[in-house]
């Protein structure tokens, strides 16, 4: 059976890609067989993706609120935008809890020029420039004019001492990271130049996804038990992870939300972060 992806191109429907989509949300096996036989039963020749994403993520919603914050973990990084600047301390957090010092948003002047730096990160005497690269459209690729771009602004900034962390840091090292993924000529620039890149799938065993499962740093905007409205209003308080709110009803109730949707909401992250096996 052919579908539509978000891309308008037309693949045949994978149904193990889709069962492991499944999977990784923490769902039992039960209940994503039962997904699967439901969405099978309803799926059409040219359905679109986005279309099945809607039923599965409904369907896992009804067995539990945190496989389906899980599963809709991509659009939820999508919903730090749309400029940008909440990604960035996403990504800030996401160092911080590899024991990295972290300053966001800062302007430094280069040898030539000054430059406005997304995330600045401190890794035992390392110092590294981070520049985030957000992109509301899930097809939209990062090419390679964007590290091409980051280089000549990286050899700008290394060449002068910085005050930083301390009064007299270099910066010798660049990463530059985005919610989608990178060209194959923006992979093969970076890695003849010497950055380092980090995109949803890239790079294969320590990739975004996979630094927010093993660390557990899933976004407030993966909530389903928040609105639109009520992750916007967290995001602006700098309530960016949903572990920042398990022990923070007080946040919740400065929103607005009522003691039974506060106790729901806590619920739900304490469950996604996987609260109550570590405690």
């Amino acid at each position: 059976m052919k579908i539509v992806k978000h891309s308008k191109a037309i693949v045949d429907f994978n149904r193990s890609k889709l069962k492991q989509s499944l999977l990784r949300s923490g769902a039992t096996p039960d209940i994503v067989d039962d997904v699967l036989q439901i969405i099978e039963k309803e799926i059409y020749e040219g359905i679109s993706t986005k279309h099945i994403y809607k039923m599965a993520f409904g369907l896992l919603k009804k067995a539990s609120n945190s496989h389906a914050a899980r599963y809709n973990l991509r659009e939820a990084i999508r919903l730090l935008g749309p400029a940008g600047f909440f990604f960035e301390k996403f990504i800030a957090r996401l160092f911080a809890s590899e024991r990295c010092e972290t300053k966001v948003g800062l302007i430094l002047q280069g040898k030539c020029v000054s430059h406005e730096v997304d995330v600045l990160i401190k890794s035992g005497n390392v110092v590294s420039m981070v520049e985030c690269k957000f992109h509301v459209g899930q097809d939209v690729a990062t090419d390679v004019k964007v590290p091409m771009y980051i280089l000549s602004r990286f050899n700008d900034l290394k060449e002068k001492e910085h005050e930083i962390f301390s009064r007299r840091d270099t910066i010798s090292n660049c990463f530059i990271v985005t919610n989608n993924r990178f060209t194959t000529d923006a992979v093969d620039f970076a890695k003849c130049s010497g950055l380092n890149l980090l995109s949803w799938d890239y790079p294969e065993t320590n990739n975004l996804k996979t630094k927010i499962d093993s660390h557990q740093l899933y976004p407030i905007t993966c909530l389903t038990t928040l609105t639109l409205l009520e992750k916007e209003k967290l995001l602006i308080l700098d309530v960016i992870l949903a572990l920042e709110i398990i022990n923070n009803r007080a946040v919740l109730e400065e929103i607005g939300l009522s003691h039974n949707r506060v106790k729901n909401v806590i619920k739900e992250a304490s469950e996604l972060c996987g609260f109550f096996e570590r405690s």
